[in-house]
């Protein structure tokens, strides 16, 4: 049971200081990490407040609004306007087959070329399909990268399907 307890105030601990990392703790976090002695009522807001914040620091749209709003605030002051920054272009979807997957792979490889920023994919630089690309040429895999796979067998490879 100490044990328990033990791990439970080791978790809050940890979660308070993720926390911190991005926000303002509030002043009963910081009173527990003074050492200060904490009530059963504060330690289970406590408790209740971190079960939030751990499910909040899991969440890619939370983390995506937590980002907006620090940037809409700065773009905002600085072209002294209002409104949201992002227009709504950040969104979320589930790549549920290979097809899919490899539909969504070619859209972000191409995006450095529909920006102009590259004119071929082997040139567009930070992108997997550079990598694709220049392992094609020297017939290495790099160990970042899963390699295609084809010809449905029962012992097949790990890689994505092609």
């Amino acid at each position: 049971m100490v044990f328990l307890f033990r791990e439970y105030l080791k978790q809050l601990a940890e979660a308070i200081t993720r926390w911190e990392k991005l926000f303002r703790a509030p002043s009963l976090a910081l009173r527990y990490f003074k050492g200060d002695t904490l009530d059963h009522c504060e330690l289970e807001k406590l408790r209740e407040v971190t079960a939030i914040w751990r499910e909040g620091l899991t969440d890619i749209s939370w983390f995506m609004r937590c980002l907006n709003e620090s940037i809409a605030r700065q773009a905002n002051a600085e072209d002294k306007c209002t409104g949201p920054f992002w227009e709504g272009l950040f969104k979320s979807q589930a790549l549920l087959d290979e097809k899919t997957l490899a539909a969504c792979m070619a859209y972000v490889d191409l995006n450095p070329i529909r920006a102009n920023i590259a004119k071929t994919p082997e040139g567009s630089d930070y992108t997997y399909i550079q990598l694709r690309i220049r392992s094609a040429i020297t017939a290495e895999q790099p160990k970042s990268l899963l390699p295609f796979v084809g010809d449905e067998r029962l012992n097949m490879p790990k890689g994505l399907l092609f």
